[in-house]
C-alpha cells in the first residue's frame, strides 16, 4: 500500500516546496527543520494506524480514561541523510527504539554503483512496529539492503517505509523485494523520472548534502 499525502492539500506540501527549492534550499537550517517538519506529520500519520489501549488518567479534578499508544514503534533510518527526517518522527514518538544503518552508493564506474552498508545498530525488532525512513526512494536498492540487514534484528508486525520523495521504479523495486511482506509506503509525492545517475527527477537534489554540506567522494 502506497499513501502519498501531497495529493491532499495541506502545509506538508508547503514544506515540500521550500525543499525543492533552489532559492530557499541552500538555507540548510532551513532546509533541516522542514525534514524534521515532514517527519513529524508522517509519524502523526501513521500514529492514527498504532495499536491503542485505554489508561485511566488522573488530573487535578478527577480521572479521564485516555487512548494511548499500546507500544512505540521502533524508528530506523540511514545516515547521514535521513537524520532530519528520523528526528521529526522522533519528537512524536519520544520514547521508540531507534536504529541506525551506514549505507552508500559506491560507484565502479561513472554512473555504475552497488550499495555498501558499513554499520547497522538495532534494538531487537521482534513483533514490533518498524519504520524505516530515508528522504528520497530513488530506485530502492539503499532501502531494500538497509530492510535486509534490519530484518536480521527480528520479524517486526508491522514494516513501514517513509520517502519524502519516490519514484516509480523504486517503489515496484520495494515491492518486488519483499513480495511476501505487508509493507506500507508513505511517501509526500511520486516523480516519475530517474537520471541516469539515479536521481529522481524533479526531485531536490542531495538530500544529505543540503541538509549537512558537500562530501569528497573521491576517497
Amino acid at each position: 500500500m502506497v499513501q502519498e499525502l501531497g495529493k491532499q492539500n495541506s502545509l506538508l506540501n508547503q514544506f515540500l516546496s521550500e525543499l525543492r527549492d533552489v532559492n530557499i534550499q541552500i538555507d540548510r537550517l532551513r532546509f533541516r527543520k522542514n525534514m524534521e517538519r515532514i517527519g513529524e506529520i508522517f509519524a502523526y500519520e501513521i500514529s492514527k494506524g498504532l495499536e491503542y489501549v485505554e489508561k485511566d488518567v488522573v488530573t487535578p479534578l478527577g480521572t479521564a480514561k485516555m487512548h494511548v499508544l499500546k507500544r512505540q514503534p521502533f524508528l530506523a533510518t540511514i545516515l547521514r541523510a535521513g537524520l532530519p527526517l528520523h528526528q521529526g518522527m522522533l519528537n512524536y514518538f519520544d520514547r521508540a527504539g531507534n536504529a541506525f544503518v551506514s549505507a552508500y552508493r559506491k560507484y565502479d564506474h561513472d554512473e555504475d554503483f552497488v550499495i555498501k552498508l558499513d554499520y547497522l545498530s538495532s534494538p531487537n525488532l521482534q513483533d514490533g512496529v518498524l519504520i524505516l525512513s530515508d528522504p528520497m526512494l530513488a530506485t530502492g536498492g539503499s532501502l531494500i539492503a538497509s530492510l535486509k540487514g534490519l530484518l536480521e534484528k527480528g520479524e517486526p508486525a508491522e514494516i513501514h517505509i517513509v520517502s519524502v520523495l519516490s519514484s516509480n521504479e523504486g517503489i515496484e523495486n520495494l515491492k518486488r523485494n519483499f513480495s511476501k511482506r505487508k509493507l506500507k509506503i508513505w511517501t509526500c509525492a511520486v516523480d516519475d523520472e530517474l537520471t541516469a545517475k539515479a536521481y529522481i527527477v524533479p526531485g531536490l537534489g542531495d538530500a544529505g548534502d543540503l541538509a549537512y554540506g558537500e562530501k569528497d567522494d573521491t576517497l
